[in-house]
């Protein structure tokens, strides 16, 4: 098998490559238009296209109309945003010519003179064509609409339009009485085929029509099964393990019977066509049946990728096996549906069939198309009732997909029923739109399943990307889960966007009309004298993302690499990497804007004429952010330093642009504004390296021998590992008061931080030093109240 892939590979190859040079070769040697040519050429084809318009408006495709004078459209606003800036660049260099010598002037040089009139005759003839340019794209684009409108009335009108119904004789006596014509011409199209197919078994053509025809069959039996096992291998051995895997086998089930059977289709096309044998009209013809084929291979993969019978447990919809198992056929049934309904309007206007047998062939396929989808409806059905009937519950279905399954059913009886009251036209809309609404919700689910469990695989946290992406730009795991679904949600909204429009496209809203909307509404939309173009608002969120990681690369560098290697405090280095940050995402916000087009002259006098307000109203904000600027420059407390202010005491964590973030000893933290640090008393404990003091007060009896518990307690202090030999501990007789005197010890230590855990050490040292010595320690006095028994009466108080 790895032999015979070789060879089709190098046979795909070799045929590709024969091919594209003479196809390629002609357009090499074309010269490119000057912008004068152009400007002809585009107002011919709007002429030609008004002419067919204004000449018959009911027997024209006015799709194709519309789409051509869109295609001017475009091309006008391209020439007209090329020629723009030469203008631009020709009136620069004016301006430094400067203006002609007024009158009574000395004269200047000739050669300088017939400069400036060549660069006025240029600058002119520029503008002329841009203005020619500008009319042909408003032209082009009233065109455009006029013919949409004529698409709707037309588009009404053959859905309104009613003939007799199938059950009564006068519907098939006109069909039997077009047969022999439309017979005729069946056979004159098949017998041009024959004569192409004849052409090409003469020897000049008998080698690549073989070989194309093999490659053709082998696409389609060995190609396909080689094709669709690389890939299942490949999502199933070579991708993480995840919900990536289902998503991904699903995307490549769906490609791989779509490749195999439509590079089979676009080889037998080749085969016949290798040498240009096929005129236009039956190239054309041949076209589109390789496109159908490859549509028709499209839905019968993508359904094959829904139902997923060789592997119930990578399964992407919720859907039993007892379901998968009887809808198993009808992906390849529905396929070859739409490939019948698009091969017989291919052929039916390829030969210019009657109307009779136009009716006759749309009402035929509505029927099938109804019963399939209809059958398919009941066997899903059943399934349901049968899993009921076992006593388990069937999974619980999400509300749009039974809204899904209501519509086909109405879609299933609309078409029925138009078909039999005579309303084939729209009875034919309804079944074709059921056939590519069901494969654009379909397609949709897919590559919603699969774009967000790409985002979630890329974006986990604990996943090989997740953590390069940690590590690189420091991404918190909250910060790195939030990009990944806002960027999921982001790509799914387009999804989403995308399908609405082709859906709608049959209404003459689809996906070139909504884009070409969509771009005349934003090219010409403007906010005073800034020009809102798509592409500069791209490349300016495209500048400000990178500016941004960018900054957020240089910032990470400094902390962690650079400035720990310096002689710089934490709280300094903490400060030089805010700033950095503050000032760098002004400096990008300013490249972004420019980027956009935005003067930074205009934001300037904005800011200014602003001032005032941002004075009265946002006062106390530009107070803060100010405040930490100067905390931030000068540096009276930094990140690190212990502080009290307003009652507040605890240690800096943060200076931030409004406010500081100081933790409490009971670890909360309190915010406090910027501005307070400025205008208020702040103690900072730890400014310059401040040194603590341990101070402890031992009262002792009047009779202790005060010179012995001097001593113990000055070795107690200075045999502490955390006290300093300078200044050196000292013990003083503070007082002499109630019987007691008391002692005043201080010693110092390296931060105020170490104060209280050094003082309780002390203090147990100390205590359990007196003990051992019989240096007891004053008691605090007590008092006891006695109640006294009454005092007895004497008899005569009695009395």
């Amino acid at each position: 098998m790895p032999t015979l892939s070789r060879y089709l590979l190098i046979l795909l190859l070799a045929v590709s490559s024969s091919n594209l040079p003479a196809q390629d070769a002609p357009s090499a040697t074309t010269p490119a238009p000057t912008p004068a040519q152009t400007l002809t050429q585009l107002r011919s084809q709007l002429d030609s296209i008004k002419a067919t318009v204004d000449a018959a408006k009911h027997d024209v495709p006015l799709s194709d109309l519309r789409a051509s004078a869109l295609a001017v459209q475009q091309q006008a606003d391209q020439l007209g945003s090329t020629l723009s800036p030469q203008s631009a660049s020709l009136q620069a260099r004016l301006d430094v010519l400067g203006p002609p010598p007024a009158k009574g002037a000395p004269p200047e040089s000739a050669e300088l003179g017939a400069q400036r009139r060549q660069l006025g005759k240029a600058k002119n003839d520029l503008d002329s064509q841009v203005k020619q340019a500008n009319s042909l794209s408003t032209e082009a684009a009233q065109l455009a609409a006029h013919v949409a409108e004529l698409r709707a009335d037309q588009f009404q009108a053959q859905l309104a339009s009613r003939t007799a119904t199938p059950f009564s004789r006068a519907f098939w006596i006109d069909p039997i009485k077009a047969f022999p014509d439309d017979a005729a011409r069946v056979t004159r199209l098949g017998n041009e085929v024959m004569a192409v197919i004849g052409q090409a078994w003469q020897p000049p053509n008998r080698v690549p029509f073989v070989l194309c025809l093999i490659i053709a069959v082998l696409l389609l039996s060995v190609g396909r099964w080689l094709i669709e096992r690389a890939v299942v291998n490949v999502t199933t051995n070579r991708m993480p393990a995840g919900r990536l895997r289902r998503s991904a086998l699903a995307v490549a089930v769906t490609l791989a019977s779509t490749l195999a059977i439509g590079l089979a289709a676009h080889f037998a096309y080749l085969a016949l066509n290798w040498n240009d044998l096929l005129d236009e009209d039956l190239d054309d013809l041949a076209r589109k049946m390789a496109r159908l084929v490859t549509f028709a291979a499209f839905m019968a993969g993508l359904g094959r990728a829904m139902l997923s019978n060789k592997r119930p447990s990578w399964r992407l919809p919720a859907l039993s096996d007892e379901a998968a198992h009887r809808l198993r056929s009808f992906p390849w049934l529905l396929g070859a549906a739409a490939l019948l309904l698009g091969v017989s309007e291919s052929i039916n206007n390829a030969i210019g069939a009657s109307l009779a047998t136009t009716v006759t062939t749309r009402g035929l396929l509505t029927v099938l198309i109804g019963l399939l989808v209809g059958s398919a409806l009941i066997r899903l059905g059943q399934s349901r009732r049968a899993i009921l009937a076992s006593g388990e519950l069937p999974e619980r279905r999400p509300l749009w997909v039974g809204l899904v399954v209501a519509a086909a059913f109405v879609g299933v009886g609309i078409t029925l029923l138009g078909v039999a009251t005579g309303y084939i036209a729209f009875a034919f809309f309804i079944a074709r739109q059921m056939l590519w609404v069901g494969v654009i919700l379909t397609s949709l689910y897919l590559l919603m399943h699969l774009v967000d469990d790409i985002f979630d695989t890329v974006f986990a946290p604990k996943g090989r990307t997740g953590k390069r992406m940690q590590s690189s730009f420091g991404l918190p795991v909250s910060a790195l889960e939030q990009t990944g679904t806002l960027l999921s949600g982001l790509t799914r909204a387009i999804l989403l966007i995308l399908a609405v429009a082709f859906v709608l496209a049959p209404f003459g809203a689809g996906p070139q009309e909504l884009a070409g909307r969509v771009g005349s509404l934003l090219s010409g939309a403007s906010l005073g004298k800034l020009k809102i173009v798509p592409g500069d608002i791209f490349d300016a969120v495209l500048l400000f993302a990178l500016g941004m990681i960018v900054l957020r690369v240089i910032k990470r560098w400094l902390s962690e690499q650079l400035l720990p290697k310096t002689s710089l405090d934490p709280g300094m280095q903490n400060s030089m990497v805010t700033l950095l940050g503050y000032v760098g995402g002004v400096l990008v916000f300013g490249l972004a804007l420019a980027g956009l087009g935005v003067d930074l002259q205009s934001i300037a006098w904005m800011a200014s004429a602003l001032s005032v307000g941002i004075g009265f109203g946002l006062q106390a904000i530009v107070q803060n952010f100010i405040s930490g600027l100067i905390l931030l420059a000068e540096r009276p407390v930094k990140v690190g330093d212990w502080v009290s202010i307003g009652g507040v005491e605890g240690d800096i964590r943060r200076i931030n642009v409004r406010a500081t973030e100081i933790q409490m000893s009971d670890r909360s933290t309190m915010i406090v504004p910027n501005s307070q640090f400025i205008t208020s008393n702040v103690r900072n404990v730890t400014l310059a390296n401040a040194q603590g003091r341990v101070q402890i007060k031992l009262p002792m009896p009047l009779d202790t021998d005060a010179s012995k518990a001097r001593e113990l307690i000055l070795e107690v202090l200075r045999a502490h590992p955390g006290t300093l030999g300078m200044p050196a501990p000292s013990v003083q007789l503070d007082n002499l008061d109630g019987g007691s005197m008391l002692f005043s010890c201080t010693a110092y230590v390296n931060s105020p931080r170490d104060v209280s855990s050094v003082k309780s050490d002390l203090l147990f040292e100390t205590l359990e030093r007196l003990r051992d010595a019989k240096l007891p320690m004053t008691s605090p006095q007590s008092m006891v109240v006695r109640n006294l028994p009454p005092i007895a009466e004497s008899n005569d108080d009695k009395d």
